[in-house]
């Protein structure tokens, strides 16, 4: 079974099984961007996409998208747009929303880590710190789906393949060139070459700042 590395860094993700890779049964979902907070009564846009493989745009399929706080569920509309997609929704009272992405593409999908929602006219929580911003993307841009992390209690299809990388830490300056450029590690023999993330460029120092961060476990 091959493998994909950060060949040198120490740091690895596994495919799943050679069945299910020779059917194509996961994907990735990634999140453009997550709010750092909702408003109660105010309309929230996620826009995301789904890549098989993490690398083949699947722009035809009928995602779900929800959020749940306890037992309210609120089921967003989603739209196809530009080879993506578009969720709209509103939640309907304070507290800490989580969203999931059933992609439509197998049992492939997305949750993304708790987000607060205030009331309308309250005052706007503090902006999150550089390292919880890159929390929430580590789960939103899909690095859950192949990587385990302890500080991001979302475990995804394959992430009982890749290592932990709670205690790992990475120079600063080569986790930018390699979000930005996978290829400028050339992958080793039998192992397959880590797909691009999909990320901006501005999304880049969040996740080197969480990775690098001092580590909080969290429950699983």
């Amino acid at each position: 079974m091959k493998r994909w590395t950060l060949a040198g860094a120490g740091w690895g993700l596994a495919l799943t099984t050679t069945a299910a890779l020779r059917m194509g049964g996961w994907a990735v979902v990634t999140v453009e961007s997550v709010p750092d907070y909702l408003v109660v009564g105010k309309a929230t846009t996620l826009s995301f996409m789904v890549r098989q493989h993490a690398i083949t745009v699947l722009p035809d399929l009928s995602p779900t998208v929800t959020a749940t706080l306890g037992a309210r569920q609120v089921v967003a509309r989603t739209v196809r747009v530009s080879g993506g997609y578009r969720a709209d929704f509103t939640v309907p009272e304070a507290g800490d929303w989580q969203i999931q992405i059933a992609s439509g593409f197998g049992r492939s999908g997305s949750t993304l880590l708790p987000i607060r929602a205030i009331d309308a006219g309250s005052p706007p929580p503090a902006p999150l710190p550089d390292a919880e911003r890159g929390r929430m993307l580590f789960a939103a841009k899909g690095c859950v789906t192949c990587h385990v992390h302890g500080g991001v209690a979302i475990r995804g299809e394959l992430s009982d393949f890749g290592p932990d990388l709670t205690t790992k830490r990475f120079a600063a300056q080569y986790l930018a060139q390699f979000f930005a450029d996978p290829s400028i590690k050339p992958a080793e023999k039998d192992k397959n070459q880590m797909p691009k993330p999909d990320l901006r460029q501005s999304d880049i120092p969040l996740l080197i700042a969480f990775i690098n961060s001092e580590r909080k476990t969290a429950a699983r």
